[in-house]
């Protein structure tokens, strides 16, 4: 299951992108928070608090009555999920023995007391777990959710909760006339890359800013006449105005240069010439005699690294038309 498709669509609940665990049932071994933060699991041992050993990840309490432990998550990217990881890295003996997963679509901000009088699809059925190991489950819901609720039956501990799936914007809360049509929030996804060595390319088109260079899309270096690029398929069809080309952190390994290219069909056809970029530097291009597009292909010379790239635009009739029929058929399942 490593091997997953899924795995490679991002990470719906990451905090890098805005999730949040709202709600735990219990947490005194270890923090609820640690469930979503961006990097892997660590572990030290003989690491001591007042608690006992410090786990990197949620921790509840030995129980001694029936029950089970709870969390809820509110996804930074709503969506459809295709996938969940329930990694237990580093609980060996004291892992949960099976846990099961639901989700949720509200609109607005529900308190943790409100969302847990509200009906949840389940998503993953009750599973077994493997200790100090990451657990796969497939998803088949082709609903768009905003929040997710891990079960763990009875206790114990998981060092990080995966939901893997495909961003959808909800279009009244989006200005059709000015938004980033290559934004991953508002639907847009990479869909090919000459490269990843060092970073994922949807890194480029992620929520924020980039805070470590780690964070970005970084290429191993080349040695033949060739050049490293990425394509994004758009939130919808749009008519771009602005470009940004993000090197920041990247000093001695930024493209010398970049180009953008486009299509809705067929050719590609110029966006931006072949431009020079300066390291550590956010660049804002103005998009000359710009048409309607559906795909981006940013093109780095001759390699090197991007923290992010943005195309500010607005969406045609297709587009917006694109955009309402997403959220509409994945919100009515």
């Amino acid at each position: 299951m490593e091997d997953a498709e899924w795995t490679m669509l991002p990470d719906l609940a990451s905090r890098r992108v805005g999730g949040g665990v709202v709600w735990a049932d219990d947490e005194l071994f270890a923090e609820r928070e640690n469930l979503i933060k961006p990097g892997p699991p660590v572990f030290q041992p003989g690491t001591f608090g007042h608690k006992g050993q410090i786990y990197d990840g949620w921790e509840t309490r030995r129980r001694r009555e029936p029950g089970c432990d709870r969390a809820i998550v509110r996804l930074g990217l709503p969506g459809t999920v295709a996938g969940v990881i329930v990694d237990t890295s580093f609980f060996t003996g004291n892992y949960p023995p099976s846990a099961s997963v639901e989700a949720l679509a509200v609109s607005g901000y529900p308190s943790p007391v409100e969302l847990s009088e509200m009906d949840w699809d389940t998503i993953v059925e009750r599973s077994p777990l493997t200790g100090d190991a990451e657990n796969f489950f497939s998803v088949t819901s082709g609903r768009r959710y905003t929040h997710v609720r891990l079960t763990i039956h009875p206790d114990g501990g998981v060092a990080r909760f995966r939901v893997h799936g495909l961003p959808i914007a909800d279009p009244s809360l989006l200005d059709p006339d000015a938004l980033d049509l290559a934004a991953l929030e508002n639907g847009a996804r990479v869909t090919g890359a000459s490269d990843m060595f060092y970073g994922s390319p949807a890194n480029l088109i992620a929520p924020g800013f980039a805070a470590v260079m780690g964070e970005g899309w970084e290429t191993a270096r080349r040695r033949d006449d060739g050049n490293d690029w990425v394509v994004v398929e758009l939130a919808a069809e749009g008519v771009p105005r602005f470009a940004e080309l993000d090197t920041t952190h990247f000093k001695g390994n930024a493209p010398g240069w970049a180009a953008l290219s486009g299509k809705t069909e067929g050719d590609w056809t110029e966006v931006l010439p072949r431009t020079r970029l300066q390291p550590d530097t956010r660049h804002r291009f103005r998009i000359e005699d710009a048409r309607a597009l559906t795909h981006l292909r940013l093109d780095i010379y001759p390699d090197g690294g991007m923290a992010r790239l943005r195309l500010f635009g607005a969406l045609t009739p297709t587009g917006r038309e694109t955009l309402t029929h997403r959220f509409q058929d994945a919100d009515s399942l």
